[in-house]
């Protein structure tokens, strides 16, 4: 009998054929919204994979009802939305789509950076609006990205793809992280330094790192007011690890200058969000990996993790090794 499957949203028509080549596949149709936790929790009781996103809550509730279940392959990088413990308690592997992603999400963190610091939305939405009736010296101005200071807190790979696009710009980069890096620093000419010096030196601060508990609110009140008031913060990596209140009146009260966000801690984001009525921010739906390309690489690649597991093999990109896939044969 074929393995049976069940795919959290619509997928492109060769990735879908990919896995029916060999399983046996239920797809939740909608593209535009989440499958209900009802939905979800009927159709894992009889999945032998699981191929979800980010928008799914996998707790251990949930894996309580999925008796069969081998393998989750994650479509994106980031996995907090997995109880990854629960899983492999449970033996269940867990797998994401890391690397792929890099350049296009660095890429989108700069365009924010740019587009926050140049006040591109602000400035389309006053000419859309009919507001342009004059040429002004200081009308929309913004800050100079060239020959600027950024500091970069959580030196991945997307970290240091952000710095490599930094560089072209001239700027001077610190780097925070769990662990220096030498090797990059000679190659890309970057600085390390602790947080609080990062936080007060630099004209751009970009966060990149993982969500975790340790880095859930590692922004807040005390973080914020160590940047300059001319500094600007962009977040393209989990909407938790700011805390959104601290900086909602840090915006508010010109603590610092203006905010570029692609995550929030709750997505999608409610329409009436306090930072949504800021014109000092710069506002995305979660769109780091969002080139064509990319999405249906990672798409390719979460596929070809789900099949290599329900085969007994170990996928490439296992986050819980300690899973061995031949003790998943059950």
């Amino acid at each position: 009998m074929k393995p049976k499957i069940y795919v959290t949203r619509k997928l492109n028509e060769g990735i879908l054929a990919k896995l029916e080549e060999t399983c046996e596949v239920t797809l939740w149709e909608e593209e535009n919204l989440p499958v209900p936790r009802e939905v979800l929790e009927r159709e894992i009781r009889e999945a032998d994979g699981l191929f979800c996103l980010l928008t799914e809550q996998i707790d251990a509730a949930l894996l309580e009802k999925a008796p069969r279940l081998k393998i989750i392959a994650n479509l994106a990088v980031g996995y907090n939305h997995i109880d990854i413990e629960a899983a492999t308690a449970k033996g269940i592997m867990v797998t994401n789509t890391p690397g792929v992603l890099t350049e296009t999400t660095a890429d989108l963190t700069f365009a924010l950076l740019m587009a926050t610091a140049r006040r591109l939305v602000e400035s389309s939405d006053y000419l859309r609006r009919g507001a342009w009736v004059t040429w002004s010296p200081m009308l929309l101005t913004g800050q100079d990205v060239y020959g600027s200071t950024l500091g970069i807190i959580g030196l991945g790979r997307i970290g240091e793809a952000v710095a490599r696009r930094a560089k072209a710009f001239d700027m001077k980069v610190y780097y925070h992280n769990r662990t220096r890096k030498p090797e990059a620093e000679e190659q890309l000419g970057l600085e390390y330094c602790d947080m609080a010096t990062l936080l007060r030196e630099s004209d751009f601060v970009c966060i990149l790192v993982p969500y975790t508990p340790g880095t859930r609110h590692l922004i807040g009140h005390n973080e914020l007011a160590l940047m300059k008031q001319s500094a600007i913060l962009i977040n393209t990596s989990r909407g938790g690890i700011i805390d959104e209140t601290a900086l909602y009146y840090a915006l508010a009260e010109g603590k610092i200058w203006a905010a570029g966000l692609d995550v929030f801690e709750q997505e999608p984001v409610p329409a009436n969000h306090p930072l949504l009525t800021l014109p000092n921010v710069v506002t995305l739906p979660h769109i780091g990996s969002a080139s064509i390309k990319t999405r249906l690489r990672m798409a390719d690649i979460a596929a070809d993790n789900l099949l290599k597991g329900l085969a007994g093999l170990t996928p490439p990109n296992l986050v819980n090794p300690q899973v061995d896939a031949r003790d998943t044969k059950r």
